[in-house]
């Protein structure tokens, strides 16, 4: 199905099942410990060894040696596997560092070994006997001192420089302007499950049970890296615990897993344990961002201008944390850079919401000093600064754009006109303030197809290799199928995660819900053609409802379509160029309260309002959870999550979940979200978008300008620790 015009109306918008809160299909099985993930398929091969990874100990330089001898004499040891041995590796166009390292080192805790035994405590226990002697390099490992040597990144989606009008001369004529620099840090996605997989091979045929959010991609990176034809690899991941963009991209497990199970001729399990997560795998990189904007005394922004520094290895990307100040308010002369340095510090790549998320947390601290620096109301100053066209392209209208009813409907809810001025309230030991934040994510799409059957019994099965990272993808696809073939939710069977199943879009970058029902649309669709044409129906008028199909008079059940055997239809969905002529995107206000303790300069936040605008919610009590979900990961960006740069041996120090502090639901007392009514035609035939980057893109900066509106303390560096805030508290007994 090819969609290249804006939807009409479609069996999606009667909406039996469709955007119900419904109960997941999927949770009986996860509370029963049925659903298989990466690491518990205990059932689908006989007697898997255990495979224990050994990261490298330096950050930059060579392996002079390495000595496993007495590792491969250790009881129960099948196989040591090292640089040495795994033979000719390619390298997966999606991975910047080579999965096993050797004899180069590109980063600290690169994968430079795998021990294979009979059990994890044998191979653990060999893997300590593993003797490896470094010739230490020199690397460079502070953002802050490369500044300077970085580049003008080449190539990629997103371009470097962007300029309208001139800014300079309206930032210099300005009445009012804003000049400064803020900082976000590296972070981990720290999601529950760790990386992990289980490969076999079966003469030149290979299978990876693994947990990985993109199927397709992943199947083709396992394939180029090992050598071997597409067509030879089997992934399978049907659950999924958490990825946040850890686990687009294959990593050493997968492919550590295939070469132990080649070397030691038996299946083989590996895990990434914690403390090897944070700097073997990706983490979203960190950035300086100096953010200059020029403004009337009327309120009115005329010049924006964001520059963004942040580093990668050679041959990396940078962190696009410019992208959402391209489009989000308006102003008449603009500059954006980015500018990319080379570290030698693990991989950074995506991480939920990349780009915005580090970009709004500096861009919504900018816009609250501006607004108090003309005395205006931040709310306010994001309502007159609107814009209802892309800045940079004014004949490039935006589909759908309610950000500022999102933004007043959240000011009304969450009792804005409350809000006192800067240090002014007090509850007991706690100085109390308010903070406010745009959201904001773009909303793209990407092919995806499916498979569906529909049996002489009535059930229909839907096959996709689409993966559910924890976000409910099994549901909405039942939903989806159930409406548009008039079914109860209950005739659904849904299969994902699997890539002998049709290619989808996969989870990520939120496209996956929109794009994979649409897939899931278009195949239904064609099924109902096909059913109707067997049962002498005229497909063009035929109503698929209550199991029944209706057409000039004469109603049939869908069951006797498939009474002479199963009928199996595939499709996908193809996206024309709509999201060329408009721009589709999601918008929020995001409000936070917080108290600041007096004495010590401790942040609880005390309760958090979304107010989001994206899209057909296909299911709102899932996409209340993915909301909720993002609002508690921001507060975690705002107040604690930091991975620590030793900047002397290039590695970051705190890299476990003790270290490394991410809050949980319960730390945040009240948390509301509200979904604005919409129903966007040009962004598929599901009229969704997607919310699960856009309940963290803002966040942050809600909390930091809450913490300044509580103690008028303005940090500027994230995260906003207490020692950062308590030299500014006022003397108070």
């Amino acid at each position: 199905m090819k969609f290249d015009t804006p939807a009409g109306q479609n069996p999606i918008d009667a909406m039996r099942v469709v955007g119900q809160p419904l109960d997941r299909i999927d949770g009986p099985r996860k509370v029963t410990g049925t659903a298989h993930y990466a690491y518990e398929w205990h059932d689908v091969t006989e007697r898997a060894a255990y495979g224990h990874v050994i990261g490298a100990g330096i950050a930059k330089g060579r392996i002079a040696s390495i000595d496993t001898s007495a590792a491969e004499r250790a009881p129960g040891v099948l196989a040591v596997v090292t640089a040495q041995n795994a033979g000719k590796l390619g390298q997966g166009r999606m991975n910047t560092a080579k999965l096993l390292g050797g004899p180069e080192i590109q980063h600290y805790h690169q994968a430079i070994a795998l021990v294979v035994a009979e059990t994890f405590e044998q191979a653990r226990a060999a893997a300590s006997l593993v003797r490896v002697a470094y010739t230490r390099g020199r690397g460079r490992f502070s953002l802050e001192a490369e500044k300077d040597n970085a580049v003008k990144p080449q190539g990629g989606d997103t371009p470097a420089d962007t300029a309208v009008g001139d800014f300079d001369a309206a930032f210099a004529s300005a009445e009012v302007t804003l000049d400064e620099t803020y900082t976000t840090p590296d972070q981990s996605h720290a999601m529950m499950e760790p990386m992990a997989s289980l490969a076999e091979w079966d003469g030149d045929k290979l299978t990876i049970w693994t947990s990985n959010q993109m199927i397709a991609w992943g199947k083709g990176e396992v394939a180029r890296t090992l050598g071997i034809a597409p067509d030879k690899v089997r992934l399978v991941s049907p659950y999924i615990g958490g990825g946040f963009g850890g686990k687009l991209f294959v990593r050493a497990d997968a492919v550590l897993a295939a070469l132990g199970a080649k070397a030691a001729k038996r299946a083989v399990k590996v895990a990434l344990h914690r403390p090897l997560i944070a700097n073997n795998t990706t983490h979203r990189p960190a950035t300086l961002q100096r953010i200059r904007i020029g403004a009337n005394k009327d309120g009115r922004i005329t010049a924006m201008g964001h520059e963004s520094w942040s580093g990668d290895l050679e041959g990396g990307g940078p962190e696009v944390a410019v992208q959402q100040t391209r489009l989000l308010y308006a102003g008449e002369h603009r500059m954006s850079k980015m500018r990319l340095a080379t570290l030698d510090l693990p991989e950074g790549n995506a991480m939920r919401a990349p780009g915005e998320t580090p970009g709004m947390m500096a861009l919504e601290i900018a816009i609250d000093e501006i607004a108090d620096k003309l005395g205006m109301d931040p709310v306010e100053f994001r309502i007159r600064n609107d814009t209802q066209v892309d800045p940079e392209k004014p004949e490039r209208p935006f589909s759908q754009r309610q950000f500022v009813e999102c933004l007043r409907q959240g000011a009304e809810k969450f009792g804005w006109d409350a809000r006192k001025a800067h240090g002014s309230v007090r509850d007991g030991r706690w100085l109390i303030g308010m903070g406010v934040a745009a959201g904001f994510r773009n909303a793209p799409v990407m092919k995806s197809g499916a498979r569906v059957r529909l049996d002489g019994d009535g059930r229909v099965t839907v096959e996709t290799d689409m993966t559910d990272i924890g976000t409910g993808s099994y549901t909405i696809i039942a939903q989806t199928a159930a409406e548009t073939l008039g079914l109860p939710i209950g005739s659904i069977d849904v299969k994902l995660g699997d890539s002998d199943f049709p290619a989808s879009a996969g989870s990520g970058g939120q496209w996956g819900a929109n794009s994979a029902t649409a897939g899931v649309y278009a195949a239904c669709m064609k099924l109902r053609e096909v059913v109707a044409t067997k049962l002498e129906l005229d497909p063009a008028t035929a109503e698929f409802a209550d199991g029944k199909v209706s057409a000039g008079g004469k109603s049939m059940s869908l069951a006797d379509a498939a009474g002479d055997g199963q009928i199996v239809v595939e499709d996908a969905i193809e996206f024309g160029d709509l999201d060329k002529q408009k721009v589709l995107s999601t918008f929020a206000a995001h409000f936070a309260e917080v108290g600041v303790d007096v004495h010590t300069g401790e942040t609880r936040v005390r309760r958090m309002l979304s107010v989001a605008a994206a899209g057909r919610i296909l299911n709102p009590k899932q996409a209340r959870s993915q909301m909720i979900g993002a609002m508690t990961m921001g507060v975690g960006a705002a107040l604690s999550e930091e991975l620590a740069v030793d900047t002397t041996m290039g590695f970051f120090v705190n890299h476990d979940l003790a270290g490394y502090e991410v809050p949980v639901h319960a730390d945040i007392p009240v948390q509301e979200v509200v979904f604005l009514d919409e129903a966007d035609a040009d962004s598929s035939p599901m009229k969704a978008k997607g919310v699960g980057e856009l309940g963290l893109c803002g966040v942050p900066a809600a909390i930091a300008n809450a913490i300044h509106n509580a103690t008028g303390v303005r940090v500027r560096e994230y995260p906003i620790t207490l020692e950062k805030v308590i030299g500014g508290l006022p003397d108070i007994a």
